[in-house]
């Protein structure tokens, strides 16, 4: 015999609310935390801890070395976070706006330093991660942001839920 779900009486705190059932089915799911969304999220963090850790050892070890190098792996750190963190959160007003921008400035990052960093070399003492378009990555850097931007157009907020 089936059961419907039970009704949960308001919290007074959060007044103006559409009241939440208690049931199998009726968890409050993220569409854009399943299926793909869930998997570019993975990989925008294991990004994000592979370039992290990278930049910290090369700047605690040589920063001398390769001062643009190893800044520019710091900053691909800092992009890989802030587009994992806005993903998470892309439901949310503001997020959404957040991820297309990092997403973004990650493309541009990967475009420029992988066309310098083949045509001058020179400018690269060392490889950073988005050198030769994250060659070094097997190209994840390079395709991570595509998906990410298409991932970001399929899932558009719907209207007024960018702030």
């Amino acid at each position: 015999m089936s059961t419907a779900p039970t009704p949960v009486p308001p919290d007074p705190a959060s007044a103006g609310s559409v009241p939440v059932t208690v049931g199998e089915d009726t968890a409050p799911v993220r569409p854009h935390m399943r299926g793909i969304g869930r998997v570019l999220v993975i990989v925008y963090a294991v990004m994000a801890l592979g370039a992290t850790g990278r930049s910290f050892v090369q700047i605690v070890r040589a920063f001398d070395d390769a001062p643009l190098a190893y800044t520019l792996s710091a900053v691909s750190a800092i992009v890989y976070i802030v587009a994992t963190l806005a993903l998470i959160l892309a439901g949310r007003p503001g997020w959404y706006r957040v991820a297309g921008i990092a997403i973004v400035f990650e493309l541009l990052g990967v475009l420029v330093v992988g066309t310098l960093s083949l045509v001058e070399p020179g400018l690269f003492q060392h490889p950073t991660v988005w050198s030769q378009f994250g060659l070094g990555y097997v190209l994840i850097p390079l395709f991570l942001p595509m998906a990410g931007l298409w991932w970001l157009v399929r899932h558009r907020p719907v209207s007024g839920a960018v702030a």
